[in-house]
């Protein structure tokens, strides 16, 4: 069986280039990546966990902010209410007495979190709350599911006044301490 750190290293492996492909704007699809996770195509629930992983497969965020399905020859606009992934597992580990964080997704994606693939926290302007990422792929992110952020807090240190993590070499400030 494969280990985190190796799931993590071949990340993206065997997924099309779709950051390479450039066909024309289509249209919009009927599609929507609920903060849930879930998938809907209009107005129904995908229930079909390889189909979703498919549609999965083809998603990208261009520089405008839209998320796109995108093939060789086509390009349709979803609708993502926060992120296409949830963050629903976090592993800490070391790799040469590093340390590394490892996050998979709801759809199976291991990413480890650096320089390339940082953590973000973005505050609700009306309730406060914090509202954690990490990227994936590309320009996706995973919303970091509410249990895996707790998690995530109570592997924190403080430096210059603020509670983060390290890893691979990078900080990332999840908050303010006290």
């Amino acid at each position: 069986m494969q280990s985190l750190l190796e799931a993590a290293e071949n990340a993206g492996a065997g997924l099309p280039p779709v950051e390479k492909w450039n066909p024309e704007h289509c249209g919009v699809m009927d599609l929507v990546i609920r903060r849930d996770g879930s998938w809907w195509h209009e107005g129904k629930r995908i229930t079909r966990d390889r189909l979703v992983k498919l549609f999965a497969r083809i998603l990208r965020k261009d520089d405008d902010g839209i998320h796109y399905l995108v093939t060789p020859v086509e390009k349709q606009a979803v609708t993502v209410e926060s992120a296409p992934f949830v963050a629903v597992r976090v592993d800490a580990t070391e790799r040469d007495g590093v340390p590394v964080v490892i996050f998979t997704t709801n759809l199976g994606d291991v990413t480890e979190a650096g320089p390339d693939r940082p953590i973000r926290v973005e505050i609700d302007p009306e309730t406060g709350e914090p509202e954690p990422y990490v990227l994936v792929r590309g320009k996706l992110e995973a919303l970091i599911a509410r249990p895996v952020f707790y998690e995530l807090a109570n592997m924190t240190e403080e430096r210059d006044g603020q509670l983060g993590v390290a890893s691979n070499g990078e900080f990332f400030a999840l908050g303010p301490s006290a």
